[in-house]
Formats: C-alpha cells, structure tokens, sequence
C-alpha cells in the first residue's frame, strides 16, 4: 500500500515504501520471495474472529479505506477469485494494523511464498511503528483460470492517496504522487478444500506503464 507491498523497497530513510497486499518473488512480480515456510500458527485476534464458513471477519480502522473497481464477471469462479484476492488485501492491512506479522486473517487467505512474503512485508511496518492509512484503489483485474485447478490473477493498484502513519508520533507521511505510486501485481492461487481461493504465489512491480492513469 500494500502504501503496501512490494516489500524490498520498504524502510528507507524515515518513511516505509507502501504497497499493496503482501509478499512478493521477483521484481516485477510484490504483495514472497524465497521459500520460507508459511508462518506459524496462532490464535485468531478479534477483529478477525470466524464469521460464514469460518472466513475472518475483517474489522479495518476507519481511516484504511479500498475501491475494487473490477465488479462482478457473472462467473461464479473468476468472482471467487476475484472476492478471495479482496479479503486478502484487506487482510494485509489489518494485520499492519494490528501490528501482527502471524495474524490468523492473512493466513486465511495465502499459503506459501505468498504468506511468507506477507510475513516479511508486515514484520518491516511492525519494525518501524507504523501502519498504513487512507484510500487505496484497485483495478483493471485480469483473471485466468486453468485446468489444473489454479487461476493467474493480474491487477493494478493505485497507492496516491494512501500512506505511512507512524504510531509514536501520529504522523502521516504524505508523499507525492510519482509514477510509482502505481503497482502492478501477478498472483497465482488454488482453490483449497475449505472451498478459499488462497494466493500462493504474489509478485509486483512500481511504475508500470499498464497501471498508469
């Protein structure tokens, strides 16, 4: 914001490099890299207590705000893939918010370097006492759905009017609006046998010509 993910650019001088949603592999590719194992198990926290189908209930803070600007397809699986890819995002968040790099709702939602590189995405905010806040947007989602019972998620996001608040002192660092503020993310999930889809692998890339307005 991920504002969020693309976690190898976080903590630099004073302020954290948002993006959007948690772990990344490869450069262009934010939101795992190495294999980790996913993170450790722990309770749930209460504002992700177990809601329909033992989903998370996500409780954000007020001032964490998102637009999916991608609808509905009328295609119950790629909306399945599409509602899943936006409890995660949100998950992300609440767990910056939260300050808690094992947060139950996260790990709900991804598995693998995905949830690895969330971990580590979290942990840098956690480091630093800070957390994301404002408007993040999301759009231009491209789902692809395959025989293996995988699906290759492709979207834009939009981080300009999302930043940094640090907890200490309550400041928000508001940073101009560059072409990185823009994010392009490439994600593959598999459907789980709860019926989530979970995202296992997440990459991304600042700047990319595609998300730009």
């Amino acid at each position: 914001m991920n504002r969020r993910l693309v976690p190898a650019t976080l903590a630099l001088a004073g302020a954290l490099t948002l993006t959007a949603c948690g772990g990344n592999d490869t450069d262009v590719p934010a939101k795992g890299s190495d294999k980790a194992s996913a993170a450790a198990q722990s309770s749930p926290s209460p504002s992700a207590s177990a809601g329909a189908g033992g989903r998370p209930v996500i409780k954000l803070p007020s001032d964490v705000t998102h637009a999916f600007d991608w609808g509905t397809t009328g295609d119950p699986v790629t909306d399945a893939v599409l509602t899943d890819t936006e409890q995660r995002i949100k998950a992300v968040d609440l767990a910056i918010a939260e300050q808690d790099p094992l947060h139950e709702a996260y790990r709900f939602y991804s598995e693998g370097t995905a949830a690895a590189g969330s971990q580590r995405y979290i942990q840098e905010f956690v480091d630093h006492k800070a957390r994301t806040k404002g408007f993040t947007r999301f759009y231009d989602a491209d789902v692809t759905v395959h025989e293996d019972g995988t699906a290759a998620l492709v979207y834009c996001e939009d981080q300009s009017k999302a930043f940094n608040k640090f907890l200490e002192s309550g400041k928000t660092d508001v940073t101009p609006v560059t072409k990185n503020s823009y994010v392009i993310y490439a994600a593959t999930l598999r459907k789980n046998g709860n019926g989530v889809w979970v995202t296992e692998r997440l990459s991304s890339q600042r700047g990319s010509a595609t998300c730009q307005p």
